[in-house]
């Protein structure tokens, strides 16, 4: 197995990934339902201390400061879910953000505009008007209007009732860090393997740093797992753990492309595991096939064990997705959720301890970005040799 056979597979995989990524994680949001009312008192009239008229005159004289208040849930999902653009710092108009194309297919045909149209609305207050049609931002879905509507109008459940969804092709954060860490992969693959094309068997340079990982790769990961078939899946291999990997850096990197949480996310999570399910069911021997539809048990008890058997088909990459998502998504909330507390406390002398718990979480992850490349590689490595595993 060679390097270059490698960088052939990762041009491909990397391209089919892209073409696989579905729908990307919706965007929860933190209601206030206090609503001030007046109580109409003209036929009870009660006279009241100057003391207690001070104190109601206290409790009302900034009803906006409640309103307003610091929110860290809404804050920790909204730097974690996808988006249509990256934020880097300010809020509303004043914001600062790198936009990002709009790509929607409607029953009018392709409409395209950069998300900067939407100056950084996500409240679907701004209309967007593209060929006769408008468009609004709620919370990183977008939606058309009904003809004739001039504003988008929601229900008591904060959904829209005047509007549609049109199929969103949009280049996303997640989707523009998918297509980064894809090209990245190449820059780095493709000039090592044409090193190793042209016989150069003493690495060099980048190569003698690919190298190790390479051989780490096949020697603690593939053939302990799989066997004698394993050059067979050392591409796909390799492909799982450098995409996962680098994907798990670039979300630790706090300048651009600012933390896109790609692997926090369960669509591409899922993908993954998909692939893994489709590798290891096409690569099934008759014997992996012939131990669920004929468990090694007496046949009375079939009845149960095939269908158990089915479903150890899908836990197995379901397995895989839940685990790469919840360790990847519970890094980022809790650095999130540390830095939080300055803002809930109002006191920056917490910062003293958050932040030198937020840094140490942090160089912890740098660990946990590896790890999780690597135990989701072997367990895809693990699926693969049980599946391939001849009868005795």
């Amino acid at each position: 197995m060679t390097l270059y056979t490698m960088s052939k597979y990762l041009k491909l995989s990397s391209l089919a990934l892209l073409v696989l990524m579905v729908g990307f994680s919706g965007s929860l949001r933190a209601q206030d339902g206090n609503e001030h009312g007046h109580e109409d008192r003209s036929s009870d009239k009660v006279e009241m201390s100057h003391t207690e008229l001070e104190e109601h005159h206290q409790d009302n004289a900034h009803p906006e400061e409640d309103s307003e208040a610091f929110d860290p849930a809404e804050m920790i999902l909204h730097h974690i879910k996808d988006s249509h653009g990256f934020h880097v710092f300010g809020e509303g108009h004043n914001a600062v953000s790198v936009s990002l194309p709009v790509i929607l297919w409607t029953e009018n045909g392709l409409v395209t505009f950069m998300s900067s149209a939407f100056h950084h609305d996500i409240e679907g207050n701004v209309v967007v008007e593209k060929n006769g049609m408008g468009f609004v931002n709620l919370h990183e879905h977008i939606y058309k209007l009904d003809e004739g509507e001039e504003q988008l109008k929601l229900d008591d459940a904060h959904h829209p009732v005047n509007a549609g969804m049109p199929l969103d092709f949009s280049i996303t954060k997640n989707v523009f860090t998918l297509l980064m860490s894809a090209v990245f992969l190449c820059l780095i693959f493709i000039p090592v393997a044409s090193k190793y094309k042209k016989g150069h068997v003493v690495p060099k340079g980048l190569a003698s740093f690919m190298e190790p990982l390479v051989v780490f790769v096949r020697d603690e990961i593939a053939r302990p797992n799989i066997g004698k078939k394993y050059e067979k899946y050392m591409t796909f291999l390799l492909t799982l753990f450098f995409l996962i990997w680098i994907n798990n850096l670039i979300g630790l990197v706090p300048f651009f492309p600012f933390s896109a949480n790609l692997s926090g996310n369960i669509a591409f999570t899922m993908t993954l595991a998909l692939f893994t399910l489709i590798v290891v069911n096409i690569s099934g021997t008759k014997h992996y096939w012939g131990h669920i539809f004929a468990p090694p048990t007496h046949w009375s008890l079939w009845i149960i064990m095939i269908p158990i058997e089915f479903i150890g088909i899908l836990t197995k990459p379901f397995a895989l997705m839940i685990r790469l998502f919840a360790n990847i998504s519970a890094g980022h909330i809790i650095i999130l959720s540390l830095m939080s507390l300055i803002f809930v406390f109002k006191n920056a002398a917490v910062a003293g301890i958050s932040v030198p718990f937020a840094l140490f979480i942090s160089v912890l992850e740098l660990l946990v970005a590896a790890l999780q490349a690597f135990i989701f590689t072997m367990l895809a490595a693990l699926f693969i040799g049980q599946a391939t595993e001849e009868g005795h």
